[in-house]
């Protein structure tokens, strides 16, 4: 059995390799101070944000927070593994690492009976697309493809196959290899008999289109039915590899474009990114007949900056187009919405306009999100009938209030009040009302929520609070210095950091200097597992910090860390306060602000 890549290997690689000179095949560089400055590939920049450290073997976007080492790099610009990345780079320093990096890809972390479904799949996958392209049996199957607008490049490129008419090819096919039928039942690849104690075939006669995890993995199958046959479509059962609240369609194959343009375009069915690919668009992904999901969600935002939604454009794919639109904002993600002419898909639009015409649609034509809600909002309403005019109005109003930038907000509101002649002051006024009535409610919402939601991420770098900056400050220091990372948990004994990130990453600390590891910034960030912690490390790595930290320094530090929990226990109590002074509850007022003034006096 193969192990994994020995640390000391690793840590030769790193000695061997600049890290100045493998991001510098990829980013103009410049240097600037004991850095190198260029433009970020990880997003849309003109003024050069992006900068490495030779000093210190790692990189750090301003603009975006993208971080981490020469490994991580790699991996988030090209979509490679770790195992990838490095053997790719032990053959440039010419490292020897001692064992096969194909065998090391082989061995996965999981189960046996798991790694046979996916190699069971495999094979039927590249077993179907013989029989459609290479047999006579599949010939009239290839001709249906070719009559609908595929071609050879198409089909090679998704491994399109097909499923001879028989009863149970596949059974014998599989049995011949020796897996075992119950397993590979358990698979969705056969389906046992209720009468006979016999197998047959899931799939017969019909166009086969393997589906992938986000690793490349074929774990499923949807097959497409020749002619009027029913059900037309005919998708692998959810089992313990494939689970459609997580598997987006083509992701694994789109990654490095989506990574690289910043932006996935998502279309409801894998006949869509098929179709989409024949134009030209290669950052297409598909949920797999289910609505977009929180983990379809994060997989799109952890690698791209916008998602632009390409539904079928019938009332059911508007809707879901708009929903699917709330979520990926909730969520932080820029929006964009294409709209079809009316009951079309992009497979009816290739077919109807070509394929240049569904490119420029999708990537130069497609809506801002709020423009799509406009035209969602004027569905099915007279806007000449007064009730109708006031209601949409009234509608649009409440969607530009949660707008964040001022000027997209004058850009709809001057719409309204042109396309209505309504008074742009009018607009404008009761926009603000129904701003300020977000902000309260948010408010009102914000007191309730616990410490440990706080998130880094939301706040403003150059107004961080004290205590998040006194975490931030001591982690910096961590990173530099084992003893101090002690020194701290002796300090805070059972108690913990207020931002949960922060006490991870000091966590990861403690684990990476018990193991007897010295203080290296690179080695912490492959010891780190979380991809947005080797950010949020590499951020603080790039603190301005004293080279010593002062037993005084330490002490502020652990003073505003300790006592931001009383801070907000003492804004609560306060609150309760004024609560019982209003219902004139004056003795339960005294109480509380005697545990105010005792938490006060705990404090210095």
């Amino acid at each position: 059995m193969v192990g994994r890549i020995p640390e000391e290997k690793i840590n030769e690689i790193k000695q061997a390799i600049d890290i100045v000179d493998v991001i510098g095949e990829h980013v103009q560089l410049t240097k600037q101070g004991r850095n190198f400055l260029g433009l970020c590939p990880f997003h849309g920049e003109k003024t050069p944000s992006f900068s490495v450290s030779p000093e210190k073997q790692i990189f750090h976007c301003f603009g975006c927070n993208a971080g981490g080492n020469v490994f991580s790099f790699l991996m988030d610009l090209e979509g490679f593994s770790f195992q990838e990345v490095a053997a790719k780079l032990a053959n440039r320093a010419h490292v020897d690492l001692g064992i096969d990096i194909a065998d090391v890809e082989k061995k996965k972390s999981i189960p046996d009976s798991l790694q046979q479904m996916m190699d069971a799949h495999d094979l039927l996958s590249k077993f179907y697309h013989h029989l459609l392209v290479n047999t006579k049996d599949g010939q009239h199957a290839l001709e249906y493809l070719l009559n609908r607008g595929f071609t050879l490049p198409i089909i090679e490129k998704f491994q399109i196959g097909y499923s001879l008419s028989s009863w149970d090819i596949a059974v014998k096919f599989l049995a011949k290899r020796k897996y075992d039928g119950t397993l590979m039942e358990k698979a969705g690849l056969i389906i046992k008999s209720d009468k006979e104690n016999k197998y047959f075939d899931r799939f017969r006669d019909r166009i086969i289109f393997p589906i992938m995890d986000r690793n490349g993995n074929t774990v499923a199958f949807s097959g497409r039915a020749l002619g009027d046959s029913h059900p037309k479509y005919l998708n692998s059962p959810e089992t313990p590899i494939f689970n459609k609240s997580s598997t987006l369609y083509n992701f694994s194959s789109a990654r490095s474009s989506i990574r690289k343009s910043q932006q996935a375009v998502l279309f409801e069915g894998f006949a869509d990114v098929i179709a989409a690919s024949r134009s030209g668009i290669e950052n297409g992904v598909a949920t797999m007949g289910t609505s977009l999901t929180d983990e379809h969600i994060s997989i799109l935002k952890r690698n791209s900056q916008t998602v632009t939604i390409c539904y079928d454009s019938d009332s059911a794919g508007i809707e879901a187009a708009f929903r699917a639109g709330q979520l990926l904002t909730k969520a932080n993600c820029q929006v964009k919405v294409t709209v079809l002419p009316d009951g079309m898909d992009p497979d009816d639009y290739v077919n109807q306009y070509g394929e240049e015409k569904l490119q420029n649609e999708i990537l130069h034509n497609a809506l801002p999100y709020m423009g799509f809600k406009l035209m969602y909002y004027r569905r099915g309403k007279n806007l000449q009938n007064e009730g109708d005019k006031l209601e949409y109005i009234e509608k649009v109003l409440g969607e530009i209030a949660k707008l964040e930038k001022v000027v997209e907000k004058d850009l709809y509101i001057r719409q309204l009040s042109s396309e209505f002649s309504i008074s742009l002051e009018a607009l404008q006024q009761q926009e603000k009302q129904l701003t300020n009535s977000l902000q309260i409610n948010n408010s009102n919402k914000s007191i309730s929520t616990p410490v440990k939601q706080y998130s880094v991420k939301k706040q403003v770098k150059n107004l961080l609070p004290a205590y998040q900056t006194a975490e931030r400050r001591l982690l910096a220091h961590m990173l530099k210095s084992g003893d101090t990372a002690f020194k701290v948990q002796e300090y805070l004994q059972e108690k913990m950091f207020n931002i949960d990130e922060h006490q991870a990453i000091f966590t990861y600390l403690l684990a990476f200097y018990e193991s007897g590891q010295s203080s290296d910034i690179s080695s912490f960030i492959n010891f780190i597992t979380d991809n947005e912690l080797k950010r949020m490390v590499v951020d603080i790595e790039m603190m301005d910090i004293n080279e010593e930290l002062s037993n005084q320094e330490l002490m502020d530090y652990m003073k505003q860390i300790l006592n931001y929990e009383k801070l907000v226990e003492i804004k609560e109590k306060k609150l309760k306060q004024k609560e019982a002074e209003r219902q004139q509850n004056y003795v339960e007022a005294a109480k509380i602000g005697m545990e105010v003034l005792s938490l006060e006096k705990s404090l210095k």
